[in-house]
Formats: C-alpha cells, sequence, structure tokens
C-alpha cells in the first residue's frame, strides 16, 4: 500500500513516483481553452421541471381539451353566464401553474445549496467547483464518500475502492488503479485518489443517466396513479354516457336547438372531475414549499407520500442520532505500552488521512501534533474491515504499522481487553483499538497476531432532538429500528438513553440468519442491531420489505448507500456523503433528524385530504352519469343549464375542497387509494342522482304552463344542492371551528342566490310556489338519512 498524495498545497512530493512531485493539474490558461471549445460538463442536472414543462402539464390536459371545446360553443349558441365554467377552468389552471412554479423555485435554491462541489486540481492547488465548471481534462480528487461525476481515468489511486452498483447493480466495491476507468453515478467507499475527466457533458452517457434519474418526478405515487386509474374509469363512463345525452337532448327532443345544447353541455360538463388533479398538485406543491422552509430537500415529490405510508424506519447512529463529532474522552494503554508514545502514534494516524472520517478526526482533533513520523504507507477505512492503518518512518529511523479499529474485530475471542471494552460499551461510549501489526499493512490476515497496544474512547454527541422525535414514531405506531455499523452494545446504550423501547437488547448483525424470512422475524422481534456490514443493511431492509412492511432509512455515511437504495424512501443528512445525497428521496438539508415528524405530518395531510376531496369530486361524477342515463331512459329534458351546476359545483365542491386539501390533518395514511375512495364516492353520487331525478320527476307533475321547465329546474337543483351539502358536511367532520363555518358559508351563499333578484335572474332560479320547494327539502332530509346509514355501514364493513 501507498499513502495517499493528495495534499491540498499541491507540495508534498508524491511517495508513489519518487523524486516526482503529484499531478498539478490544468493551468487557468488551459482551462479557458477548453472552455472557449465547449469542453465543459454542461449537461444540466435538474431538480424541478422547467416553467415550459410546468405550463404544458397543467394546460394541455384531455380534459382541458374537452371543456374547452365545450367553453367554445357555449359561447356561441348561450348567455354569458352558461359559460363561467370555462373561466373557473382558466383559474384553476392557472394556480395550478403558480402553485408548481412556487414550489420549483423553492426546489431548486434548496438543490443548490445541497449541490456536490466536487474538489480539482489545477495549477497544483485544489479548489471546489460546481459540477458544471468542470472542463474535458481536469483532474478531480476523490475521499470515501465521494461521486464520481463525470467519466475519466484514475491518476492516483490509494486504496481506491468504488462501488458502481448504481450502475452495473453489482454490490461489490471494484478495487482501482492508476489507468483504470471511472463512470460517473458511481462512488468511493474506501481509499481516495483521483481522476482525469475523459468525457463530460452530453458525451458521457453514464451522466446522462444521472441527470435522467435525479430529475424532479410526479410518477410512481400510489396517489397519483390511483386518481390516474379514476380518470380512466371515468373517462370510460363520461363517453357513452354523453354520446346518449347528445342524441337525447338535440334528436330525439324537438325543441329549442340553442337550449338543447345548453342543457347537453350542462350534463355533460360536471362528470368531468377537473378540479381533482389540480387539487392534488397543488397539495404537493404546497407540501414542498412548506418542507423547503424547513430546509428539507424533496428530491422526489412521492416521497412526501410514502414517508406518511411508512411503517418501519431504520435508522443509522451515527450522523442520525449522534452527532458527527466525537471526542476523545480517555486513552488507556495495554501491556504496558507507554501512553506519551501511544499519543504519537494517533497524531501520526491523524495526520497520514488527509480526509479522516468522524472518529480519525476527534484523534486528530485531541493529538493535532503528528509527530513528524513519515508515513509509509496507508489502509484507508472500510466499513467492510471495521479498521483503517497506516506504516510509518518514526524519527529515529525504525518503521512501523498500525491498525484503528473495532475491538472486537481486531481482538481474538476471550482477550482479557473485551471485558474492558464491554464496560465502556455499556455506558454508551464508542471504543477503538490502536494494535501493532507485525505483518504486511495490506495483507487479508493483517489484524491476526498484531499487539493491542491502547483503548481510544470516544463519547458521541446525541442529537438533543433525536428522543422527542423517536417517541413520535413510536406514538404513530412507526417502529424504529437502529442499525448501525458500531458495536450492538454501545449503540444499545446510546438507544436506552433516547428512550427507545427495545434498546435493552442490542443484537450482534454477524449473528444474524442468513436466511431472508428468518431474519425478518428476528428484526421484528428487536430494535438495536450493531456491527452490521453495508451489504447486510441492505438486506436487512428487503427482509422487511418482504413481510410487507413500508421501510424507510435515514444515513449519511457512504455505507448507507445500497440500504438508502432499496428502501421505499431514503432519507439523506444535508452533510452526508454526496453518495448518499444522490439517491436518497429526501434529503435534510440542516441536519436535522427532527424534520421528519414534518415530512410524516404533510404526507398525511396530502394523503389523508386528497381522499377526502376525491370523494367530493366523484360523487358529482357519480351523480351527473346517473341523470344523464336517467334522462336518456325516460326521453326528458336535462333539468340544468351549465350555469347550475357551476353554481352547485363551486359551493359544494369547489371552494371547500380547495380550503380541506390544504387543511392540517394526522390521519395515518392508509393502503387502496381507490377502493377507499369509490366505497363512499359511487353510493353518495347514486342517492345524491336518485334523490335529484326524483324532484325532478315529481315537478315535471306539478308545474304546467310556459316557465314550467325553469319552476322544475330550480326544485331539482334545490334537492342536488341540500344532498350534496350533506355529502359535504359528512367529509367535513371531525369539525373544526372553520370546518364548520366552512360548511356553513356555503350554505349561506346559496341562500343569498335565492333571496336577492338580480342572482335568481342570472342563475336562473326561482322557487314557484311552497309545495314543490317544501317536496324538494324532504326529499333531500330523506336522502340525508340514507346517506348517513350507508356511510356508517361502509366505514363499518370496511375498516382499512
Amino acid at each position: 500500500m501507498t499513502q495517499r498524495a493528495l495534499d491540498t498545497s499541491g507540495e508534498q512530493p508524491d511517495p508513489v513516483r519518487p523524486g516526482a512531485g503529484p499531478p498539478r493539474g490544468l493551468s487557468a490558461s488551459e482551462v479557458a481553452e477548453r472552455v472557449a471549445r465547449g469542453e465543459v460538463n454542461d449537461v444540466p442536472v435538474r431538480s424541478s421541471r422547467s416553467v415550459t414543462e410546468i405550463v404544458r402539464a397543467n394546460v394541455l390536459t384531455r380534459f382541458n381539451l374537452v371543456i374547452g371545446v365545450l367553453w367554445l360553443i357555449m359561447l356561441a349558441v348561450a348567455p354569458f353566464q352558461d359559460s363561467l365554467f370555462g373561466f373557473v377552468i382558466i383559474a384553476n389552471t392557472g394556480i395550478g401553474i403558480v402553485q408548481e412554479w412556487r414550489a420549483k423555485k423553492t426546489l431548486d435554491s434548496l438543490a443548490v445549496i445541497g449541490e456536490a462541489k466536487p474538489t480539482v486540481r489545477r495549477d497544483g492547488k485544489a479548489a471546489e467547483v460546481s459540477v458544471s465548471e468542470i472542463v474535458l481534462g481536469d483532474l478531480v480528487e476523490l475521499g470515501p464518500g465521494d461521486k464520481v461525476v463525470v467519466d475519466g481515468t484514475v491518476a492516483e489511486a490509494d486504496g481506491l475502492e468504488i462501488d458502481e452498483s448504481l450502475l452495473t447493480g453489482e454490490a461489490d466495491p471494484v478495487v482501482k488503479r492508476r489507468g483504470d476507468p471511472v463512470m460517473s453515478g458511481s462512488f468511493v467507499v474506501a481509499g481516495g485518489g483521483a481522476f482525469t475527466a475523459t468525457k463530460v457533458g452530453r458525451e458521457a452517457y453514464a451522466a446522462q443517466l444521472a441527470e435522467e434519474a435525479s430529475r424532479f418526478t410526479l410518477v410512481q405515487s400510489e396517489l397519483r396513479s390511483g386518481i390516474s386509474t379514476i380518470l380512466k374509469y371515468v373517462t370510460w363512463m363520461m363517453v357513452p354516457t354523453a354520446l346518449g345525452l347528445v342524441i337525447s337532448q338535440l334528436v330525439v327532443k324537438d325543441d329549442d336547438f340553442k337550449d338543447s345544447v345548453a342543457r347537453t353541455v350542462g350534463g355533460i360538463i360536471p362528470m368531468i372531475p377537473e378540479g381533482l388533479v389540480l387539487l392534488t398538485s397543488v397539495a404537493f406543491a404546497i407540501g414542498v414549499i412548506r418542507l423547503g422552509r424547513k430546509q428539507c430537500l424533496v428530491q422526489e415529490l412521492p416521497a412526501i407520500e410514502g414517508l406518511a405510508r411508512v411503517d418501519v424506519v431504520c435508522l443509522d447512529k451515527t450522523g442520525t442520532l449522534t452527532e458527527g463529532g466525537m471526542d476523545v474522552t480517555e486513552v488507556r494503554p495495554l501491556k504496558g505500552t507507554d501512553e506519551a508514545y501511544v499519543r504519537r502514534v494517533l497524531g501520526a494516524l491523524g495526520a497520514s488521512d488527509p480526509r479522516p472520517n468522524a472518529s480519525l478526526q476527534a484523534i486528530v482533533d485531541a493529538h493535532p501534533d503528528g509527530g513528524g513520523w513519515s508515513a509509509t504507507g496507508t489502509l484507508p477505512f472500510s466499513s467492510a474491515r471495521k479498521y483503517s492503518g497506516a506504516s510509518f518512518t518514526e524519527d529515529d529511523g525504525s518503521s512501523s504499522a498500525w491498525l484503528l479499529g473495532a475491538p472486537d474485530v481486531l481482538l481474538e475471542a476471550g482477550d482479557p481487553a473485551l471485558a474492558e471494552t464491554g464496560g465502556l460499551n455499556e455506558q454508551g461510549l464508542r471504543v477503538l483499538l490502536l494494535s501493532r501489526v507485525h505483518g504486511a499493512l495490506d495483507a487479508p490476515d493483517a489484524a491476526s497476531g498484531a499487539t493491542p497496544a491502547a483503548l481510544v474512547v470516544l463519547e458521541q454527541r446525541l442529537r438533543p432532538d433525536a428522543g422527542a422525535t423517536l417517541a413520535y414514531f413510536e406514538d404513530e405506531r412507526v417502529h424504529a429500528k437502529i442499525i448501525s455499523g458500531d458495536n450492538a452494545v454501545s449503540v444499545g446504550a446510546v438507544a436506552q438513553k433516547l428512550g427507545l423501547p427495545g434498546a435493552e437488547h442490542p443484537v450482534d448483525a454477524r449473528r444474524l440468519p442468513a436466511e431472508p424470512d428468518e431474519m425478518a422475524s428476528v428484526i421484528e422481534r428487536n430494535a438495536v442491531f450493531g456491527r452490521v456490514a453495508p451489504q447486510q443493511k441492505r438486506d436487512m431492509v428487503t427482509a422487511l420489505q418482504s413481510r410487507g412492511h413500508t421501510v424507510a432509512m435515514t444515513g449519511d455515511g457512504v455505507n448507507d448507500v445500497l440500504a438508502l437504495k432499496d428502501a421505499d424512501i431514503g432519507v439523506s443528512m444535508g452533510s452526508g456523503s454526496e453518495a448518499t445525497r444522490a439517491v436518497a428521496q429526501i434529503v435534510l438539508m440542516d441536519n436535522s433528524f427532527a424534520t421528519l415528524p414534518s415530512v410524516v405530518a404533510e404526507g398525511r395531510r396530502v394523503i389523508g385530504n386528497i381522499t377526502r376531496v376525491a370523494t367530493l369530486f366523484l360523487t358529482k361524477t357519480v351523480y351527473s352519469v346517473l341523470l344523464a342515463v336517467l334522462v336518456v331512459c325516460f326521453q326528458v329534458e336535462y333539468p340544468f343549464l351549465p350555469r347550475h351546476l357551476t353554481l352547485l359545483s363551486t359551493l359544494t365542491i369547489g371552494v371547500p375542497a380547495f380550503f380541506l386539501a390544504l387543511a392540517p390533518n394526522k390521519e395515518r395514511a392508509h393502503p387502496h387509494f381507490v377502493r377507499r375512495v369509490m366505497r363512499y364516492a359511487i353510493p353518495s353520487g347514486v342517492i345524491a342522482g336518485a334523490a335529484t331525478f326524483l324532484t325532478y320527476l315529481l315537478a315535471r307533475h306539478h308545474y304546467t304552463g310556459p316557465g314550467a321547465l325553469g319552476a322544475e329546474t330550480s326544485a331539482a337543483t334545490l334537492t342536488l344542492f341540500l344532498v350534496s351539502m350533506w355529502v359535504l358536511a359528512i367529509i367535513a367532520r371531525p369539525y373544526t371551528w372553520w370546518r364548520a363555518a366552512l360548511v356553513v358559508s356555503m350554505g349561506l351563499c346559496f341562500l343569498v342566490v335565492l333571496a336577492v333578484p338580480w342572482l335568481q335572474h342570472f342563475f336562473a332560479l326561482k322557487l314557484v310556489g311552497s309545495v314543490m320547494p317544501w317536496t324538494a327539502v324532504a326529499v333531500s332530509v330523506v336522502a340525508a338519512a340514507a346517506l348517513e346509514a350507508t356511510w356508517k355501514l361502509v366505514g363499518r364493513r370496511f375498516r382499512s
């Protein structure tokens, strides 16, 4: 093994090539030439859709096309008030565009903050640049956790191991040596080095894949796929029903042509749940904005929904429950080793690694003096090995080699030092063993026969908000599993301090059964697991998923990447490695574990509220289809003009749904969105449609004369409004002051329309006499009772 020669000043000689300095990289003039030639990594990695894509997605929909055509027809043949539905659609589309644009701005600003900043060496000096500033031929430095951002060829390698699983699916890391190719999208798991960029911009195929994979997306969501399924069913129902209505009103009935057209359009428009997609997008977009204010970057929109469905959250201890930093509290020499000498060794080990992990950084902070020893080789830390090392030429000319790592990995079973380590672990302290190697540093059995020299005791800093966050998950019946590479007893002690149930029985993952079903059983019974290898983390996530669990994984280190990638929802800390941020759906930019409850709450708000408002919209679709079918079967005029249904939709669906979709909602997410909505929407729509048509038929027998159709329409409108209001009243439960006020205010608005003469004329609504209006009320009361009975029956039969 050789020492990594990546000093940031560029002045330290490179032991790999005696007598020569490290590669100096491109000069400023060479960079300028490449920029002028366009040899820049100019592939834009976007976190969200462009403004053009947002406008296109909100405007160019099949339902907007249908409504737009019908609107143009109504503008030509009917009074202005019968065309109001078109202006409502324009307003809704505008709202959708504005909200998603606001969400885009939030996402883009957070993405810039969390953007990877690779280190390139130019003119012999290392500097961080943005990904888009890398040019062809740049020398890009690599360290543990760094993502390879462009294709290239290895120029320096010091124990460099790269994981290419995101490209090839192969989980085992690949050892890279000088001259070997590296591909964008892979990441460093151990060691370090540098590579020369050979393909940048759109020439790097892997970079294009990474761009596509990292784009903000609105797909792979049960909620959105459920709504798409509903819209598909609606289309199937709407097309034949609308054709039947057109034939009935324009051919069979020999009435006024323009009035027939108006009533035909009035029958078709309410079949379209045009606001449902809008409110879903708005609810998601506002969720992104709210979380963005809390420094939470949602890289994939459905992650908000997904985390709300999670029932198991796997947490890496270091960087999640504990803060990234540690403190050396004690150094305990073993077997008579001189303490001053041990401290010199520790200082030299810290100085030998230009990119120390958290444990080694604590040692560097405690022993900043490297002792003047010259490192002749390094063994980078690996999560699989659980130790790192280095060899030195000491100041007296003698040579020595040392390992620093997990005592229970480096020591033989039964060693007295293990008992001492166990006592420290039980206090929640982290313990590393310093041992002297007698063979080759990079030998597979380097730890075998090594002489223990000292125990290094580290104290981890608990996150002050971790205990409350774990308590929140416990209250919400989300099972927390601590999965760590550290000693199981130590991890259990930390978890006990945070009040995690089951933390008193930690499990050493090296003793976990390999068979997935048996592994899943052990994981379900226990809460704390230590000495978990990176591949084991992935296997544990898969085992839980095989039992039907929805699993979230949090982490910040490169050893968490495989598990983050396979989990249903991956959550990374903003200070985590580039690789973890690249594969996670959610990035906590402020590194606060306490932000997770806010994400769960946003997901529950979106899912619960969209389920509510979807029931409103689908109830309208069902009663509209039923009314059209009944009109065709009974060969009568359609009872409503577009203006009537615009008024009803606004008061009983549009305005209430907007407020209900954005309201707080802590109800736990349930699966089977489509089934849950249709269970309530179909019977509610059938009851509303049947009651309305009954009133309409009674009114046709009661009223005669020139104004009979207007009086019949008014009576039917009153019934439909009252029944729809009762559906709204049921959906708004449980009541808060503002929900009760919302329902009451919608009723008062309708009364104002009935009471004010010019509004009566504008909406063509006037209740004639007292018999039919009170009949309409009576029919509505019976329908309301039927609604209550139906909802209770459905609720008892389907409790999920």
